[in-house]
């Protein structure tokens, strides 16, 4: 089999997430994160977005009305990542998580991004994250991408809300 690259434009268009309750889960993508609700499907789905697209998240309780996080140890999803555009929406998105009381479970300078990583109330992963221009991205001196993990400064991102 040939292992030929996939195309370049090709991109993840939505997640759909197993949800225990499906107003908590609301509650959180729609009322603290601001996504919008689309459609939806009495107690049992919802279909959110930002800008009006179609779907970027779905949540369900088909099968699991009521139930439980999975173990750890077990496979399934680390997180999902929403991508803002600018810093600033950034920033805001940590001012919304701030004021809702939402703990973060880390926050990350990759060079090539900054991060937060936090669980929705179904303790799904979830990273809030913004990209800086490829131009800036960390190299290794023979042009490889060289991500890092360093600690954010929160307040200097807060310092960046519009």
């Amino acid at each position: 089999m040939e292992n030929r690259p996939i195309h370049p434009h090709a991109s993840i268009g939505h997640v759909h997430l197993k949800v225990a309750d499906l107003e908590r889960a609301l509650g959180f993508y729609c009322g603290v994160l601001g996504f919008q609700l689309m459609q939806r499907f009495g107690r049992e789905a919802a279909f959110i977005s930002a800008g009006g697209y179609h779907h970027h998240i779905g949540l369900n309780t088909w099968e699991s009305a009521g139930g439980r996080p999975p173990a750890p140890g077990t496979t399934g999803l680390y997180h999902l990542a929403i991508l803002y555009p600018t810093r600033a929406a950034l920033a805001d998105a940590l001012r919304r998580l701030i004021d809702a009381g939402i703990k973060l479970d880390g926050a990350s300078d990759h060079g090539v991004s900054e991060a937060l990583y936090l669980r929705d109330p179904d303790q799904n992963g979830v990273e809030l994250y913004c990209d800086r221009p490829k131009e800036a991205w960390p190299l290794t001196p023979d042009g490889q991408l060289a991500m890092v993990t360093r600690p954010l400064d929160l307040d200097a991102l807060l310092a960046a809300v519009e």
